[in-house]
């Protein structure tokens, strides 16, 4: 099975690796069980690297991971988590060494770890990034030997590129997927000069690039593609990549005549993220045991012909990008 390295970390993991938030919550309910059950399958399935946060149900994704690979014997996969966000309010200001420590220590708690593989900071505010003392933090975290290294989780490319300034942000986790695709014109090289590991999120775009929805698709109440759409909860970039519902359905039919016969759309969007050297890992979302193994099977697909890319570019350049080009 392909292995890719995540930046300088010198970890070696699956470039197809399990996004836990949607069995933490904001995605419609999804028992207890079936979170159990659909970790598994996806780690059955050969996966080794989860992504959480500590907002995720309110630490419930951290608990549920916690608790599989507690029943589970052999190498324990990747695990990293994001903090941040359950500040209250959500100010550059709260970003404190007392506020950091405790959601760390939570974090460990909550996965059972003494030292955490990787806390990534939770596309914090902009002015986060001007601020060397929260970065100092994250290295006093790493030398007491609670973190083994830290990233970033980013909203826009501007913000990645300021971030990765900072010699100890050993990661940056950004979207990436046929609907957005600036962070690969300059990102993606200078991270890539600098040994930084690229973890690729909302790789589906929110679940349109499965092929799967159409205008009559209805989402439950608590699942945020139905109330951030307009980004009333958190930045509307993180649902359907930003893109109005009613184009990403036009877009998604003009691509559908490129999938290689036998490959479903899920699996031709996640090897179109992997057709980037530089990408380390991409953490695709699931709330069925069915879409954790649907996810894993794109680790076995071959690379798409440069045909294919230069048509999945000309469909992003003439209906997506007025939407979300400069955006993010």
């Amino acid at each position: 099975m392909e292995k890719r390295q995540i930046g300088r970390l010198g970890r070696d993991v699956t470039p197809v690796g399990f996004g836990a938030w949607a069995i933490g919550g904001n995605w419609g309910e999804v028992s207890h069980e079936t979170a159990k059950d659909t970790l598994h399958a996806a780690l059955d399935a050969g996966v080794d690297f989860i992504d959480t946060a500590d907002v995720y149900g309110d630490g419930r994704s951290e608990r549920i991971i916690a608790e599989v690979l507690g029943e589970r014997a052999g190498p324990r996969p990747f695990v990293a988590t994001k903090a941040g966000r359950r500040l209250d309010p959500h100010v550059a200001e709260g970003y404190t060494a007392e506020a950091l420590t405790a959601f760390v220590d939570r974090s460990r708690e909550n996965l059972q770890m003494a030292c955490l593989d990787l806390v990534q900071l939770h596309c914090p505010p902009r002015e986060v990034y001007y601020r060397p003392d929260v970065f100092a933090v994250l290295d006093a975290l790493k030398d007491e030997g609670k973190i083994a290294a830290y990233g970033v989780s980013v909203e826009k490319v501007e913000e990645a590129l300021k971030a990765i300034e900072f010699p100890g942000v050993a990661t940056v986790q950004i979207i990436y997927n046929m609907f957005r695709q600036r962070p690969a014109e300059l990102f993606f090289r200078e991270a890539q000069a600098k040994g930084v590991g690229l973890i690729v999120r909302v790789p589906l775009a929110s679940g349109l690039l499965t092929g799967k929805m159409s205008a009559a698709t209805a989402f439950a109440a608590e699942d945020h593609r139905n109330f951030n759409r307009d980004g009333a909860a958190f930045d509307v970039g993180e649902t359907f990549a930003g893109v109005p519902f009613e184009v990403a359905l036009e877009a998604v039919e003009a691509l559908r005549p490129l999938l290689p016969g036998g490959v479903p759309m899920a699996g031709f969007a996640l090897r179109w993220c992997l057709m980037e050297a530089a990408v380390s890992v991409v953490i695709p979302g699931a709330k069925s045991p069915e879409q954790a193994r649907g996810n894993a099977a794109a680790l076995g697909l071959p690379a798409l012909p440069d045909a294919a890319m230069a048509a999945v570019r000309e469909v992003y350049d003439r209906i997506v990008a007025p939407y979300v080009h400069q955006r993010w």
